[in-house]
C-alpha cells in the first residue's frame, strides 16, 4: 500500500514531526505485523527519526547541521545557490524504515518520524509505503 502525503513548510530549515501522520496511515491499513517506509523524493529534504519530547533537540539539530553547512561558503559552485540544503539532506538520508509490530510503529519512546526541510519554504510530498509480513 502506497500514500502520497503533502505538507507545507514555513522555513529555510524546519524538522516537521509526521509520526502521527504515520501512525494513522498504518493504523487504517490493518496492517499488524510488517514494516513501513516514509521516503522523501526532494534533493534538499530528508526523512530521520530522533527525539520528539523536547523541542530543543529539533533546534540544536537544526543549528548544528547549518554550522556544519553553511548557507553561503567561497567555494560553492551550484548555480542555485542552496547546496547547503543537498548536502543536509545527504546527512539525513531520504527515507527511514520503521517495523509495524501488532498495529503499532515500533519506535523508542522518545522517538518521532521527522519530515526535515533543508530548503524552503515550499510544498512538499513524502511517501509511506508499509509492507506486510
Amino acid at each position: 500500500m502506497l500514500h502520497t502525503e503533502t505538507l507545507s513548510t514555513s522555513r529555510r530549515d524546519e524538522m516537521k514531526d509526521i509520526t502521527r501522520d504515520v501512525e494513522v496511515i498504518v493504523r487504517n491499513s490493518g496492517v499488524q505485523e510488517g514494516t513501513v517506509l516514509i521516503y522523501c523524493p526532494h534533493t534538499t529534504a530528508g526523512i530521520a527519526i530522533n527525539e520528539n519530547a523536547d523541542p530543543d533537540v529539533k533546534h540544536d539539530v537544526l543549528l548544528r547541521l547549518n554550522e556544519v553547512y553553511p548557507w553561503e561558503h567561497p567555494e560553492y559552485r551550484h548555480a542555485e545557490g542552496n547546496t547547503a540544503s543537498h548536502l543536509k539532506s545527504i546527512t539525513t538520508g531520504p527515507s527511514q524504515t520503521v517495523i509495524i509490530h501488532e498495529g503499532r510503529l515500533l519506535l523508542g519512546t522518545w522517538q518521532g518520524i521527522y519530515f526535515c526541510e533543508f530548503d524552503g519554504p515550499r510544498k512538499r510530498q513524502y511517501f509511506v509505503k508499509i509492507m506486510e509480513g
